[in-house]
């Protein structure tokens, strides 16, 4: 008997992870009912949140630098909202920030880490811990800033102008005052991230370098402490056949569409077998030029998300079977590329004590952001934070600028990132960021538990080989 091939082992990996969270939250439960007993607390009741972070008189001081900075916060999101500029192309957006940045008495180094539009600036002691505060600011082609990446470039500005007037005014460190400690802030202004994963680029050219812990801010519907992002690769498939005349020959022919038309109907077929956590998504870009003519050349450009690394990487595996199985059956070529012009992008890995300094410092301007698994993991898409996030602990929440219906990356967010609710976004998301920072930047105690918790997460990744 020929047997060409054995069905392939099912990867454990989706699975391993259920299995994993699923003792995450027993445990969490658990230790949440023995803390009500213990303190005689009534069923339904949440668990105090621990003590920590920096004196309140400089979080309060850092919060009150953030409001202040109200009308230029708004300037900011004006005018990158009326300027819109597509990724690699954000030369007007990252002149502004640098620009509001010399205001204050910042230099910024524009065209940092060999990418022209990055910039980065510096305030604090680089001897003692180093947090970075992440700013975007590339918009969507056709649909502008309907990411709402203004809003993020205005918090993380806001954020840093807060925490330099405080780091830059304050007494000796470890003063019996409770002045500001050794320690150093970086923001990196992070061009890219719609589609080019701009942070990878700025990793792999050692922006990262030196760099303990990052925090950024998102824009969206709701205000969310820790909500669920994919990872995602580029995928491009290329067929390549034989041509002939499609009435008088056809025998002669070798059909590239025929190809692609099979691989794109085994994507649906393999949807079935995915875990509810992938995504694929495909276009057909090229599939011939003439009805007449057995097409020689066919295009089908792929997305490919997962909420883990590893199911990630399990998926590309399964595509590049469909794709090699739809060139057998065809008798043509396929050339298989994967994330050409761009890098992948992991999923966020959030860290949950950073979390709990953000919430915290979130409910003093009175919002009160869900924490993870109150929104479906449906509703999510994907981001570069998620290779620093990978690299160092970090967190990724999300802030309201609109109703909870209007979705990421249409019109309707576009509108609303222009809003006095956007401005009021950016000036408590530069309030959160900064009073987050100097919590992890004073407290010996939290940043051990910080590292701890990322080490038990698996600890850093090595980003650039993981496909390999």
């Amino acid at each position: 008997m020929d047997r060409m091939s054995r069905p392939t082992p099912p990867s454990t990996a989706y699975l391993d992870h259920l299995v994993a969270e699923t003792a995450g939250r027993r445990a969490v439960l658990a230790g949440a009912a023995s803390a009500r007993a213990s303190s005689g607390g009534a069923a339904g009741e949440g668990t105090a949140r621990p003590d920590g972070g920096a004196p309140a008189h400089l979080v309060a001081a850092v919060e009150r630098a953030a409001d202040r900075l109200e009308p230029e916060l708004a300037e900011i999101v004006r005018r990158l909202h009326e300027h819109p500029e597509p990724a690699f192309e954000e030369h007007r957006s990252a002149a502004t920030l640098v620009e509001v940045l010399a205001r204050h008495g910042v230099e910024a180094e524009l065209g940092a880490h060999g990418v022209p539009t990055a910039f980065r600036a510096e305030v604090g002691d680089p001897a003692g811990p180093t947090i970075a505060i992440c700013a975007e600011y590339d918009a969507l082609p056709g649909i502008g800033h309907a990411c709402g990446h203004n809003v993020i470039a205005a918090s993380g500005v806001g954020a840093f102008l807060a925490l330099h007037e405080v780091l830059t005014s304050g007494g000796p460190a470890g003063s019996a005052s409770g002045a500001v400690p050794a320690g150093r802030v970086v923001l990196l202004g992070t061009p890219a991230e719609e589609g080019h994963s701009g942070k990878e680029v700025l990793a792999r050219n050692g922006a990262l370098e030196g760099i303990d812990a990052a925090i950024m801010v998102h824009p969206y519907g709701l205000d969310v402490a820790d909500q669920v992002w994919l990872g995602r690769r580029l995928l491009t498939w290329t067929f390549t056949g034989r041509p002939a005349h499609a009435s008088a020959q056809p025998y002669m022919g070798r059909n590239a569409l025929d190809a692609a038309s099979l691989a794109y109907q085994g994507i649906g077929l393999l949807r079935q077998q995915m875990p509810p956590v992938d995504r694929v998504h495909a276009t057909i870009a090229e599939g011939g030029t003439r009805p007449s003519i057995i097409t020689e050349r066919a295009v089908v450009h792929l997305y490919a998300r997962s909420k883990y690394p590893d199911t990630l990487r399990d998926l590309s595996r399964r595509l590049d079977d469909i794709a090699r199985g739809a060139a057998l059956m065809t008798g043509t070529e396929v050339e298989i590329t994967w994330d050409d012009g761009a890098h992948p992008s992991l999923p966020v890995r959030t860290n949950g004590t950073l979390t709990e300094r953000w919430v915290a410092a979130q409910r003093r301007r009175g919002r009160d952001p869900v924490p993870a698994g109150v929104l479906s993991e449906t509703l999510a898409a994907s981001t570069d934070f998620g290779n620093v996030s990978f690299r160092i602990p970090g967190i990724h929440p999300l802030v309201q600028v609109s109703a909870p219906d209007v979705a990421l990356h249409t019109a309707e967010f576009a509108a609303a990132a222009a809003t006095p609710a956007a401005v009021s976004a950016a000036v408590d998301s530069a309030a959160g960021l900064a009073a987050t920072a100097l919590d992890y930047l004073y407290d010996a105690g939290l940043r051990a538990a910080v590292h701890e918790e990322f080490a038990a997460q698996g600890g850093a990744v090595d980003v650039v080989r993981y496909f390999d």
